[in-house]
């Protein structure tokens, strides 16, 4: 009597409204049982008349048959089609060996759309294997990436059981007893899937990322990284070539940008300069400095994105302008240490454990840190650059909406996740989510109050770098904070002769664009950073995205615990151009 293991069904991995994202489905196998055919050469040759049959699977096979015994089957092809199998039943009379089985196999029914979530299946590889005699099941699959490995235990469910007759050989003679296994348990996320294709299908094939997050329950709605890959094709089995083109698309489709993408964040940092300042006691409301376009610094000149300047600013207006002078001047009197305390408050420069692996850290410099990893001091210079959130400085998308998170919500310290609910198969319905009471940050609440209402008038003042960008419609109206991020340093030679136009580079050498804004104004329950790697200007790519996927956010409203309003069916496509700021 021989007991052999039955694998269970795996778990489904739903969004906040139930709607499935990973499901299993009927997956027809071609196997070969190597003792039924005399000739596996001819037997494989009579296959390939059928479906495609090459040199490299007759190698797998050979090597398969001197590793098991002969009766054991091999898997020859899984995910087949019904037309293909249908054939192969029709013709198995002249393919000796060959039997069709039927089990299942991990689906996503959205493709690409939702790939940086929730990773992939795939099988088991040897560095795999704990001991768990599961895993040595024929074509078990295992989570390798995002949710479906964060999961994975509780995915995979428990096994069967099949007590069966065996004679000496090892060989089966009739099944006397079937245990079936208890499927994975049911994992439900923060996500809002129709919401992840619009975002998805709004930032269509550049290289960008988005991600969006309720500001007070730290749920996150949609975390997007463009270009994506289709995690189907890592459970069939990715082909060589589709593997290169992956490995070798410089717009990096395997890599998850919203966690992993390190940015210097540009004009989207100078909320963080504003309240370390004021923090300080370095401005006020009422403290202006006169912008001429350019600050002197020894010998070197720090220019403002206006090259004849914004004239007399104070705090507002310089956020609602992205004056880079005014920041220069703060920023140099505040210090870098404080600057950077001060982020790391607001969550930047330090890993937010969202659950997905791979999540970056991104850096926020002092003194002591340039001192210990370059050996050299700091210099002043490097604290101005520092004011208009370039340098050193780099920051994720994820920490970027994060940071927006804690501006907009009174100062509460709200952690960013994924996962809402992990449910057995048999239980009746989803217990209600339970949040978390949020610390404070400790964050005067009018210095809060004071850059809020600067980040609203960015897209609502005619005098606001997104003000193109503005939502119309009452109710609907969110703030924000453009920025434009150098990837090469500008000569003088350039400035002197006009430096070109973003659309007139090389892709690789046009300016990043961003964009982190909260919606609605009027009472803050959405973030949202975009990033769009060499997209050109903060104001003319990245603020467009954000509009769009705040206006639909506000129309799903996904807080209410159902999905309400309309939902658009298609992303809009960027509508107007704007010169470039922030």
């Amino acid at each position: 009597i021989s007991l052999k293991l039955l694998a269970p069904k795996r778990g489904r991995i739903l969004d906040r409204f139930g709607r499935p994202m990973a499901v299993n489905q009927q997956n027809y196998r071609v196997l070969l049982i190597p003792e039924n055919t005399k000739d596996i050469a001819h037997t494989l040759a009579q296959l390939g008349k059928v479906i495609p049959v090459d040199d490299h699977d007759l190698v797998r096979v050979k090597r398969e048959i001197k590793r098991r015994r002969r009766f054991l089957p091999i898997i020859l092809r899984e995910n087949m089609k019904w037309n293909d199998v249908a054939r192969i039943e029709v013709n198995t009379a002249e393919i000796p060996g060959i039997v069709i089985d039927v089990g299942e196999t991990r689906f996503y029914p959205d493709g690409d759309h939702a790939a940086s979530v929730l990773g992939y299946v795939s099988g088991v590889s040897e560095k795999d294997l704990t001991g768990d005699p599961l895993l040595e099941l024929p074509g078990f699959r295992i989570g390798k990436a995002g949710m479906e490995k964060v999961h994975d235990l509780a995915l995979r469910g428990k096994s069967g059981t099949s007590q069966v007759e065996v004679n000496a050989f090892g060989r089966q003679i009739r099944e006397l007893e079937r245990r079936e296994g208890l499927p994975g348990a049911e994992t439900w996320l923060t996500i809002d899937m129709e919401l992840q294709k619009f975002v998805a299908t709004r930032l269509g094939n550049e290289a960008a990322s988005a991600v969006v997050m309720d500001v007070h329950t730290g749920e996150v709605l949609s975390l997007v990284s463009t270009p994506s890959f289709d995690p189907n094709i890592f459970n069939r089995g990715l082909s060589r070539s589709e593997w290169k083109e992956l490995a070798s698309n410089p717009r990096t489709p395997l890599n998850n940008k919203a966690i992993a993408g390190q940015y210097a964040p540009g004009s989207t940092f100078k909320m963080v300069v504003a309240l370390a300042a004021l923090e300080k006691g370095i401005v006020t409301p009422k403290t202006r400095h006169f912008c001429s376009g350019e600050i002197e610094l020894g010998d070197s000149t720090f220019h403002c994105w206006k090259k004849r300047g914004h004239g007399s600013m104070d705090l507002v207006s310089a956020i609602t302008q992205s004056c880079d002078v005014y920041f220069y001047e703060i920023a140099k009197r505040t210090g870098i240490d404080r600057i950077s305390a001060m982020a790391r408050r607001l969550g930047l420069g330090q890993i937010l454990d969202i659950e997905l692996s791979g999540e970056r850290k991104g850096l926020m410099p002092t003194r002591a840190w340039k001192k210990k990893v370059k050996r050299v001091s700091w210099q002043q210079g490097e604290t101005l650059l520092a004011g208009i959130g370039q340098g050193f400085i780099l920051t994720t998308p994820l920490q970027l909406a994060v940071m927006t998170s804690r501006l907009v919500n009174g100062g509460k310290a709200v952690k960013p996740h994924l996962t809402r609910h992990v449910v057995p198969f048999d239980a009746v319905e989803p217990p209600l989510p339970v949040y978390p009471e949020f610390a404070s940050i400790g964050i005067h609440p009018p210095h809060l109050d004071l850059v809020k209402k600067a980040m609203a008038a960015v897209p609502n003042s005619p005098y606001g770098t997104a003000y193109r960008s503005r939502i119309k419609e009452a109710g609907f109206k969110f703030g924000g904070k453009t920025g434009t991020v150098q990837v090469r340093r500008i000569s003088k030679a350039e400035r002197e002769v006009g430096v070109k136009k973003n659309k007139d580079l090389e892709w690789r050498e046009r300016d990043h664009a961003l964009f982190v804004g909260y919606a609605p104004v009027q009472a803050p329950r959405y973030a949202v950073s975009v990033v769009v790697e060499h997209g050109g200007g903060g104001s003319s790519t990245a603020a467009p995205i954000a509009k769009d996927i705040l206006l639909e956010v506000q129309r799903r409203d996904p807080s209410r615990g159902q999905s309400a309003g309309r939902s658009q069916d298609q992303a809009k496509k960027p509508s107007s151009k704007s010169a470039k700021k922030g």
